[in-house]
């Protein structure tokens, strides 16, 4: 008769592992037993090289880890790869294509009236990316002006516009604006002459003034009727923008017009606004079809209340409006003990009257007053009185209860009438065509870095100037601030988004475990089957 025993799952240790293969290898007997001495004998040396593996594996996971080389990522200058209307990098280093504003801004004073604030093309302050130029603002409390000129004219028709550049606050922002004006094609349009007034199409981009963080984007609607223009502004994003402003990093604003009327706004390529230009922009960009008529007067008899006191109500004989509020209780019993001759307050015994005293100037000298003593253990002192209650019998003035209003008419609104000025523009994507961009700006901070300005109509070349340029800056700052955790070393670009490195060293990290866990497996299913022979050689 054969030993039967049941299996079950071992965790053995390689030292356990070799002894139980031997043993088995000893105690294998019976009619099978050269079969199973053969079979025991090759899985005792599969068992022992699978050990053998492990320790080796563990030696080298004991070993203490070498540090990860610090990332470096090299700059090279972004190139536009398809269709557009600007494209600027500041890697040549001159403002060569841009022009300076000459003039003077009007209604201000003489002093600070000149649009005289320094530009320069440099690297940021702490560049994370040697050889990445940008345009900066460099002077506080200034006028400052720059535009260049499109390579064409762009015209809102049937393809989507799209506007992006980079910021970057090197010192932060107290008050101030880094915003773009796209502007207005205009047969005057004079460059050298740039100032708040000249007309511009779109104005985009962060603004902050204290703890009021902004992100315009505002455009000159066009009227139908009479020719003029009117700004629109969209909707507040419900997004915090704060740390945009604040954290001192390089961001990418973005934004998007569609031929359908939509339109997004994003910060690092992240949708933080959206919405319809027909009906997210305040002031809407259609009036009213009617209007209360300015000349519609309310009658003089109309009555708005909607409730009236009952003019046939009659104040009851008993009622008292004389009887007070409160008055005494006379269920109230004085305490035992209550000290009706002790005053609550005396003289201080021990006080002593100033040297300095003068009874001519300041009068009779006294005590300054403290709390009675023999008064702290009895209930009260001083004449007692009986506490007050509510009158139950009060009733106060007396007014006739409100009623409905049976002449009561509604509140009044002046009657509707069609609006002269109305006119419905249901195409307010075709906005005038805009030939220039330009930064007009005022500031109370230095150090405002701008790059990476780019004007398209397709989103997919946008998207890759963002990655070749943004980007860039984003893989170096990461691996500025983690060099252990992101391998930015090997950033790449490409025409698709880069995959994010710590996600992926988790996976191989993941995938590692399993197979050491598979390989463990191997060896219990291994030692297992030697137990089996072992016990049931048949």
């Amino acid at each position: 008769m054969s030993n039967s025993f049941p299996l079950v799952s071992v965790d053995y240790g390689a030292e356990d592992a070799v002894m139980c293969g031997a043993a088995l290898s000893e105690s294998v007997s019976g009619p099978h037993g050269v079969r199973a001495q053969e079979e025991a004998d090759d899985m005792e040396m599969d068992v022992e090289d699978a050990i053998d593996d492990m320790q080796e594996e563990d030696v080298e996971e004991e070993k203490a880890p070498s540090p990860p080389p610090v990332p470096t990522v090299t700059y090279k200058a972004p190139e536009p790869m398809g269709e557009h209307y600007f494209a600027e990098s500041f890697d040549k280093g001159t403002l060569q294509g841009w022009v300076l504003s000459q003039a003077k801004k009007e209604g201000i004073d003489e002093d600070i009236a000149k649009y005289d604030g320094k530009w320069e093309v440099e690297e940021m302050k702490d560049t994370k990316l040697p050889g990445d130029k940008g345009l900066v603002l460099k002077s506080k409390a200034k006028h400052h002006a720059v535009s260049a000129l499109l390579l064409r004219p762009f015209t809102f028709d049937t393809k989507p516009l799209i506007v992006q550049y980079e910021v970057n606050f090197q010192t932060g922002i107290d008050c101030g604006g880094a915003y773009v004006k796209l502007l207005s094609q205009t047969p005057d349009l004079d460059l050298e002459e740039f100032v708040d007034k000249t007309p511009y199409t779109i104005m985009f981009g962060p603004d902050k003034c204290g703890e009021d963080y902004k992100l315009h984007f505002i455009f000159r609607h066009k009227n139908p009727k009479t020719g003029e223009f009117e700004e629109k502004h969209a909707k507040k994003p419900d997004a915090d923008l704060r740390t945009y402003y604040t954290d001192k990093k390089t961001h990418l604003f973005t934004l998007v017009l569609n031929p359908d009327n939509s339109f997004e706004i994003l910060i690092d390529q992240t949708v933080v606004n959206s919405g319809s230009l027909l009906n997210d922009m305040t002031p809407p960009i259609n009036p009213p079809a009617e209007i209360e008529d300015p000349d519609d007067h309310k009658p003089e008899d109309w009555d708005e209340r909607p409730k009236i006191q009952d003019p046939d109500s009659v104040k009851p004989e008993d009622w008292d409006e004389d009887a007070p509020a409160k008055i005494p209780d006379e269920d109230a019993v004085k305490p035992d003990g209550w000290l009706d001759d002790e005053p609550e307050y005396i003289g201080d015994p021990d006080a002593l009257k100033p040297d300095d005293w003068d009874e001519d100037m300041d009068g009779a000298w006294e005590a300054p007053q403290i709390p009675n003593p023999v008064c702290e253990t009895a209930p009260g002192c001083g004449p007692w009185e009986r506490p007050v209650i509510d009158n139950p019998n009060y009733k106060g003035k007396w007014k006739p209860p409100m009623i409905d209003n049976p002449n009561y008419q509604g509140v009044w609104k002046p009657r509707k009438i069609p609006n002269p000025d109305f006119f419905e523009d249901l195409h307010p994507f075709r906005m005038t065509p805009f030939s220039a961009v330009g930064l007009e700006l005022w500031s109370m901070s230095a150090d405002i870095f701008f790059d990476n300005f780019f004007v398209t109509s397709d989103r997919n070349v946008a998207e890759r100037w963002a990655a070749d340029g943004w980007g860039l800056k984003k893989a170096a700052e990461g691996a500025a601030e983690s060099p252990a955790s992101t391998s930015a070393a090997e950033y790449k670009k490409t025409d698709a988004p880069q995959p994010d490195v710590k996600e992926e060293a988790e996976e191989e990290e993941a995938e590692e475990e399993d197979a050491k866990e598979e390989e463990s497996g191997l060896i219990d299913k291994h030692v297992t089957h030697l137990l089996q022979l072992l016990l049931n050689p048949s």
